[in-house]
């Protein structure tokens, strides 16, 4: 910033550097960057599109208004209302979800939040267990070698299980894809798992497909999905029997599960949690720009050069302007040589540099962006201490946060997610069902000391135990432990209390090899 300071008074104020004036001042422009908003021919210039479905589409967009003996106008009327929403009879999301899958990166702790949400609730693993069916059927086993047979069959089916998951994608695991699965529903409110079968009908394809990309039909009757200037449609999994409407009867359309967070406003898509916390996470993103602004002097000036006595020339002020805007930049210690006319008799030329702030500065709105923090973390229910900034947080409030996390938020999302995989799981067993690894709030000592104790009250079996860590059941398990003898036996032979025990000690010489005296016979002397 210039002020000149002259001897005469003057009213006008003159701009010498407008940028950051224009900067505000430009015409904002909107650019949609949802691929179903195309329109008119350009939705014939898409792959995947059927004989039959082109023709439908050329006749939608070449109707128009007609008069008497073929006249008619010649206006584009059709083509700029049908898009690709209307053609592939799709429901439009109500927030953009290309946005939402761009915020989920650029916002630090709508990132961590979702981030921690994916990692307790599928990033912990899974594992088959066995069904009600199966655990009746094991309970009605009476004979022990017919049981133990049973069991054994029930480990190699888990292992077939496990082995066949991974086989139905060999870019990635499945642990993977569900991790991608589940990411693209905490931010975007939705999430789409592709399975492919053989031609004999069975499972041989499990895959995870970008929200961003999908649509779904008013109908219910499939998905669209539109990337790289290609339709496909996707049937709704289990159905066998809807017909490619794009591509037409012949094609042998995929099956999608389809896993939202309700909203009560919409019915076909579901909402994010940082819906609810977008003003905060607008303001940190502004709060962030402001300081990024600050660092390059656009905020408010440093220093306030004031020349008086004289007046610089255009040229003089160029060079002056560009110096402190641009000069400065990424050098050190540069020197700035300005000359001034003499002094005359009437006044004195002075030139000065004065700072406006003095000291280290800080960032700014750090309240703010606390409590904006705060509020986003809200929305989606994670403690502070799972994001890896934990301030503050004494140990028995973070025991407490992670207890209120576990079984209000993951919990309740994997017993969702548990139901929709099963799906998927029954087409090839109903012995064994898929159950997430759940957050553990106990260590190993700690979990060992509750184990021993539904022992000892003969509330579980070992084989319960043994199952839950992934050892094998071991012959005998399946019963119950009778602890309160087996501690009988432990105590009597530590405290050497039973009756053959007294008469042991009494017989026994006090040294090796030496007898005790009879009685009355006094100490052995040497």
């Amino acid at each position: 910033m210039i002020q000149y300071e002259e001897d005469e008074q003057s009213t006008n104020i003159e701009i010498s550097n407008v940028a950051d004036w224009m900067k505000f001042n430009s015409p904002a422009t909107s650019n949609s960057n949802d691929p179903f908003l195309v329109e008119g021919e350009e939705i014939l210039k898409l792959n995947g599109l059927g004989p039959s479905f082109r023709r439908k589409v050329s006749r939608d967009i070449q109707k128009r208004f007609t008069g008497t003996d073929g006249a008619g106008t010649q206006q584009l009327l059709i083509q700029q209302a049908v898009s690709g929403y209307a053609l592939f009879d799709l429901v439009q999301p109500e927030y953009n979800l290309d946005y939402l899958s761009t915020i989920y990166e650029i916002s630090p702790y709508n990132y961590a939040a979702i981030n921690a949400k994916v990692s307790n609730i599928v990033g912990l693993g899974f594992d088959f267990i066995e069904s009600r069916k199966t655990t009746d059927m094991l309970d009605s086993i009476d004979d022990e070698k017919q049981l133990e047979r049973a069991r054994r069959k029930l480990n190699r089916i888990k292992q077939d299980l496990h082995q066949w998951l991974e086989d139905c994608n060999e870019e990635e695991t499945f642990k993977e894809t569900l991790i991608k699965f589940y990411t693209d529903v905490e931010a975007t409110g939705n999430g789409y798992l592709e399975v492919g079968r053989t031609t004999n009908g069975k499972i041989g394809y499990i895959g995870h497909i970008p929200s961003k990309t999908m649509r779904v039909r008013r109908l219910r009757d499939g998905f669209v999905q539109l990337l790289y200037g290609k339709a496909v449609f996707f049937r709704n999994f289990g159905d066998t029997e809807t017909a490619n409407p794009i591509a037409g009867s012949t094609d042998r359309p995929n099956e999608i599960i389809h896993l939202k967070k309700y909203t009560p406003k919409n019915n076909y898509y579901g909402i994010p949690d940082i819906i609810a916390a977008q003003s905060a996470m607008a303001g940190n993103e502004f709060a962030g720009k402001y300081n990024l602004d600050y660092f390059e002097n656009k905020a408010v000036p440093r220093y306030i050069i004031t020349v008086k006595g004289a007046k610089l020339s255009t040229e003089s002020e160029r060079k002056l302007l560009e110096f402190f805007q641009v000069g400065l930049k990424g050098k050190n210690h540069r020197s700035l040589y300005i000359p001034l006319p003499p002094d005359s008799p009437d006044s004195k030329v002075e030139f000065k540099m004065e700072p406006i702030e003095a000291g280290q500065q800080e960032s700014s709105f750090n309240v703010y962006r606390t409590s904006n923090r705060d509020e986003i973390l809200m929305a989606h229910r994670v403690p502070i201490n799972k994001i890896g900034t934990a301030t503050g947080i004494s140990l028995a409030n973070a025991r407490d946060a992670d207890k209120t996390f576990k079984e209000q938020v993951c919990a309740p999302a994997q017993d969702i997610l548990e139901k929709k995989l099963n799906k998927i799981i029954e087409e090839m067993t109903d012995a064994l069902t898929l159950k997430f690894n759940e957050l553990s709030l106990t260590d190993a000592d700690t979990q060992s000391k509750i184990d021993e104790r539904y022992l000892r009250l003969q509330v579980i079996t070992p084989n319960e135990i043994r199952v839950r860590m992934g050892m094998v059941p071991r012959d005998g398990g399946d019963e119950v432990v009778d602890l309160q003898a087996q501690a009988a036996e432990i105590k009597a032979q530590a405290m050497q209390s039973r009756a053959r025990d007294g008469e042991r000690a009494a017989n026994s010489p006090d040294n090796s090899g030496e007898g005790r005296n009879a009685k009355g016979d006094g100490r052995q002397v040497e």
